[in-house]
């Protein structure tokens, strides 16, 4: 793994390439599973439940990897400027070679209106991801950006099982719970830690102003669907629940639709 680092210190843009084309290959090989019947019926179900099942492998990998190197090497939540080590800094490629990935098969695929969201929060996070790599710095703060992937696993199948129409069955409920749980400790409080540090550091930061802005798009961006899915799984109104209800049947093309 040390002979590694150096390769990718010197080729971060290929190697962000070289993951992107990875995710496109699992992507490929995906395709290969079969599909829930409410799901092969339409396409954009379709392309959507594949596009999931990509971010769902990315959400199960670098959750995963991002916690082992907090766990492994507390320095990392500590000094999240400048510290790192080859095992934080590959993930941190990886995961841009995702982002890069998703946002090009939403654009490519015609689905850039509709997911609109995904797309800024792509923006954001490839800017801030790529500007660590090439610079060696904050790729610890990259590192536990990502523990919100925890979250992203339990927000990915809320999503596949609205998509496979099986809101009534037990294992939404359960996960919905786990949803709630995991998206108020390792996403809103991973957001507070990341926030609190660049205030608290802002007035030494290199370009500590793009990362404060970035970071409260972020912050809004997060409450909002917090919000939703408050409203969506534990107090949805008779209302919610037609609007709901009129959406599935009319097939909505919106992604993140609650």
């Amino acid at each position: 793994m040390e002979a590694l680092l150096p390769v990718l210190r010197s080729h971060p843009g290929p190697s962000i390439l070289v993951f992107a084309l990875f995710f496109r290959v699992v992507h490929r090989l995906l395709r290969t599973l079969p599909l829930p019947k409410a799901v092969e019926v339409d396409a954009f179900r379709t392309w959507k439940w594949r596009n999931l099942s990509v971010s769902m492998v990315h959400s199960i990998l670098t959750g995963t990897w991002a916690v082992t190197c907090v766990v492994v090497w507390p320095e990392t939540l500590q000094n999240l400027h400048s510290y790192h080590t080859s095992l934080s800094y590959l993930l941190v490629c990886i995961s841009t070679g995702y982002f890069v990935h998703d946002a090009g098969d939403i654009i490519l695929t015609g689905h850039a209106i509709g997911s609109w969201e995904f797309l800024l929060h792509h923006v954001l996070v490839i800017w801030c991801f790529t500007y660590s790599l090439f610079t060696q710095l904050y790729v610890a703060g990259a590192v536990v950006a990502l523990f919100v992937e925890v979250n992203s696993v339990t927000l990915h199948m809320r999503l596949m099982l609205k998509l496979a129409s099986a809101q009534s069955s037990s294992l939404y409920y359960f996960n919905k719970l786990a949803n709630l749980f995991t998206y108020v400790s390792f996403r809103l409080c991973t957001q507070f830690y990341l926030t609190w540090y660049i205030v608290s550091n802002y007035t030494w930061m290199d370009h500590g102003g793009y990362f404060l802005i970035s970071m409260m798009l972020m912050n809004v961006m997060i409450l909002i669907y917090f919000y939703r899915l408050l409203r969506a799984d534990f107090f949805p109104s008779s209302k919610h629940r037609a609007d709901q209800n009129g959406a599935h049947n009319n097939n909505s093309q919106k992604f993140l639709s609650n």
